[in-house]
């Protein structure tokens, strides 16, 4: 019988059913909705996977090592004002939750997936980057596909993906899609900081992933998917009038390299943390 370690190994990915209990994922749902509550949005920032207004967005480059909130791109009216409520037009909140929330913080650092990110290879993981991601019903957006590692780039690579199921995620709603075995295709490019400021997009390889073999994850509430730095994957948009709420925590091995040119950055005083 074929282990995680080695099943991950082959695929790029794992699908965990259960691995966390329905009441711990409402509790972090109620907890975000908390969150949602008191933002008083002063800058509006709206996630996109184009790039064309991320790329130039401080908001978006500065919130490594704090809590941001951004909207979907079809919440606004022409105008500029709010088609619906703020919490039903929130896309994610990111990107230090874990660190700077104690719920998150309990959510992210348990002793079980301390031991899955050591039995998937990890030797000193650290807790770079946290997503709460909403994918609100009906305006949901899809993201396209793309490597974790473009964005949390080290030398080796050693990005690692836990993705949390909080609610049910079906074709309808938007579910996870990946392509087995694409880890193995190598990185396509890196997003990093432009010399004279915001984004940009390195491209390392350009020949194109073959999207047309990836497959959909649909899974129950609880569910933990752990996806390695280099698998292509997306999600589709929300289509259905179901959320599809799900929290995203990336790791890093801190025996490799981490880039001065990536986009996260961490002040000196917050550098990323461990599972303790």
């Amino acid at each position: 019988m074929t282990n995680r370690a080695e099943l991950f190994e082959q695929q790029g990915y794992l699908v965990l059913p259960g691995f966390v209990s329905a009441a711990d994922c409402d509790a972090l749902k109620a907890r975000a909705e908390e969150l949602v509550a008191g933002f008083l949005p002063e800058t509006v920032s709206i996630f996109t996977t184009h790039e064309q207004t991320r790329t130039s967005d401080d908001y978006f480059l500065s919130s490594g090592d704090t809590i941001r909130f951004f909207f979907e791109e079809g919440a606004f009216r022409p105008d500029g004002s709010l088609k619906q409520d703020k919490a039903l037009s929130i896309n994610k909140i990111g990107h230090a939750l874990h660190d700077l929330d104690p719920r998150f913080d309990r959510f992210s650092r348990t002793p079980q997936l301390a031991a899955l990110a050591s039995e998937l290879g990890m030797q000193r993981p650290l807790l770079l980057q946290s997503m709460y991601i909403f994918k609100q019903p009906h305006i949901g957006g899809e993201v396209n596909s793309h490597q974790d590692s473009t964005f949390l780039y080290t030398e080796p690579t050693t990005c690692l993906g836990f993705w949390f199921a909080l609610e049910d995620a079906t074709l309808e709603n938007g579910c996870l899609w990946a392509l087995p075995g694409g880890h193995t295709l190598g990185l396509k490019k890196r997003f990093v900081r432009a010399e004279g400021g915001g984004t940009t997009f390195r491209v390392l390889d350009s020949t194109p992933v073959p999207e047309d073999r990836m497959v959909p994850l649909e899974v129950a509430k609880g569910t933990l998917v752990v996806l390695h730095g280099l698998l292509p994957h997306r999600s589709g948009p929300n289509t259905s009038p179901k959320s599809r709420h799900a929290y995203s925590l990336h790791l890093i091995d801190g025996t490799a390299t981490y880039p001065e040119d990536n986009w996260l950055r961490r002040a000196p005083s917050m550098p990323p943390r461990g599972f303790s």
